[in-house]
């Protein structure tokens, strides 16, 4: 909110200008033959006229010579507006006839009102226009802060989109190719495959398409895709997949699992003349979901060179997903064989 849209007359405003009004009209009604009553009244006459020129001349005009700042403008006409205001003050107390003639006790009671509002009112007016300013600069400052935190927030959706999409011709390309050499071997199982293949992605590329997908989603894409490659080497892979319940609704960035999975068969599993297994398990664990995934193939050192594209992109997708509160960590199993895990915590990402 600007200095200027603040209402002239808000609640807060009058309250405040009523009760410094009244407390001023009660200091002048000691020693003074006049009730306090009306001594306090013309005192909060005063200060509502105040109240008035300090909102009015905050609006208005809209615009002012460049040598002339709007509080210099406000507070001269509420020096301005004092007299007037008091002569108002009078007019109404005393039923229209103020007789404010000189050496008459009025026109000295008259004196002291415009004095003192003189002398107090530019100061508590100087004092508001600051706490304002403060105010307003608080607010900037906060609304600032929230567009920079929305621009962020637009530029790592923007990131992880586009780093999605990276992967998702990674993985497409990758299982196509299977199917081709399947093709030109001119196995038996080609056409099988290529029938799995189709079903699997037409069931698999909308969730692609989603910032956030449920580790059950992303279980059963990666059951479909294992079933896939066993039809492709069934004597050199075997798998077992285990989903704990209450992880089974936790959100993840799509293709998390499967990433890790696709990486086992590519790097661990194929260059193996032996083949091997995978081992999925997923389980919660002190607030936070963790995502294990095994192989018994070649392990690191053989395909190091080859592990870099696939969970390089996977940490910086974690990373955009769960603001740096997410870990994917690399260790070999001896005899051979690599064990990749996933720790992110127990919550929903950002849609």
């Amino acid at each position: 909110m600007a200095p200027g849209n603040a209402r002239i007359f808000a609640w807060s405003r009058l309250r405040f200008t009523w009760a410094v009004s009244a407390g001023f009209g009660f200091l002048l009604s000691l020693g003074n033959e006049t009730a306090t009553l009306i001594v306090v009244l013309r005192a909060i006459i005063v200060g509502s006229a105040i109240l008035l020129a300090f909102g009015l001349f905050e609006r208005w005009p809209k615009r002012l010579p460049k040598w002339l700042p709007r509080t210099v403008l406000r507070l001269i006409m509420i020096a301005l507006t004092i007299p007037f205001a008091s002569l108002l003050a009078y007019t109404v107390t005393t039923g229209g006839n103020p007789e404010l003639v000189e050496g008459s006790k009025r026109l000295m009671g008259y004196s002291q009102l415009v004095g003192i509002s003189l002398l107090f009112a530019p100061w508590i007016a100087v004092a508001a226009i600051l706490k304002q300013r403060d105010a307003f600069a608080r607010e900037q400052a906060l609304a600032f802060e929230l567009e920079r935190s929305e621009f962020e927030r637009r530029v790592s959706d923007a990131r992880l989109r586009l780093l999605q999409a990276q992967v998702e011709p990674h993985f497409l390309f990758n299982t196509l190719a299977n199917v081709q050499a399947l093709v030109d071997a001119g196995s038996p199982q080609a056409s099988k495959v290529l029938a799995s293949l189709i079903a699997y992605l037409r069931a698999a590329v909308p969730r692609m398409q989603s910032q956030s997908t449920t580790l059950q989603s992303e279980v059963e894409m990666v059951r479909a895709y294992l079933e896939l490659m066993q039809m492709r080497i069934p004597d050199r892979l075997q798998y077992v997949i285990h989903l704990d319940p209450a992880a089974a609704p936790l959100h993840c960035p799509p293709m998390t699992l499967l990433t890790l999975v696709e990486n086992a068969v590519r790097h661990g599993i194929d260059p193996s003349e032996a083949g091997g297994r995978i081992d999925v398990d997923i389980w919660v664990r002190d607030a936070r979901c963790v995502m294990r995934v095994k192989d018994t193939g070649v392990g690191l050192k053989t395909v190091s060179h080859g592990l870099g594209t696939g969970l390089s992109t996977l940490r910086e997708r974690l990373k955009l997903a769960f603001g740096g509160d997410a870990q994917l960590m690399l260790t070999e199993i001896e005899p051979h064989g690599v064990c990749a895990e996933v720790v992110f915590p127990n919550r929903k990402i950002a849609a």
